[in-house]
């Protein structure tokens, strides 16, 4: 199994961004986490972040063409008003599951409509920095599923 680890703008920045909102960990504890899960579940985990939504679309269309088995996404502010974003993961045929470490639907107004979450095959938000494990592990019954389907 091959996931993306995917963050939009100013992820960069946890740990010293709002940590009253992002809490103390930063982006590289995160990925480290992740790749101890995806270490002990045989899976290869590749992570990217970028504040360039360009960037961020071409590594959806690369994941897409390559086939990987799901992209675990945080759009950052791009959740609100990206339709080129949103467009790019209705263009691929890879699960995203959306991943907000704020719950977003409790924050200001702007930040309730997620233009992502129609084209996402789930959305996670409000558990912290969880959300990326939640995701990750969502991933994993899917994987568990089709074994069992296939068996």
């Amino acid at each position: 199994m091959e996931l993306l680890l995917l963050n939009g703008p100013n992820l960069n920045r946890l740990g010293k961004r709002e940590p009253d909102i992002y809490g103390a960990e930063t982006l590289a504890d995160i990925e480290n986490r992740l790749q101890r899960l995806a270490e002990e579940s045989d899976v290869v985990l590749t992570c990217f972040q970028s504040n360039v939504e360009g960037e961020l679309i071409n590594r959806i269309h690369q994941a897409g063409d390559q086939g990987i088995d799901g992209v675990i996404f945080n759009p950052g502010a791009f959740t609100h008003y990206s339709i080129a974003l949103r467009d790019a993961i209705a263009s691929i045929s890879v699960p995203v599951i959306e991943v907000h470490i704020s719950n977003i639907h409790t924050r200001e107004e702007f930040r309730h409509t997620s233009v992502i979450a129609p084209v996402a095959a789930g959305q996670l938000c409000g558990f912290g920095t969880a959300g990326y494990d939640l995701a990750f592990h969502a991933f994993m019954l899917k994987r568990k599923e089709r074994v069992h389907l296939e068996n």
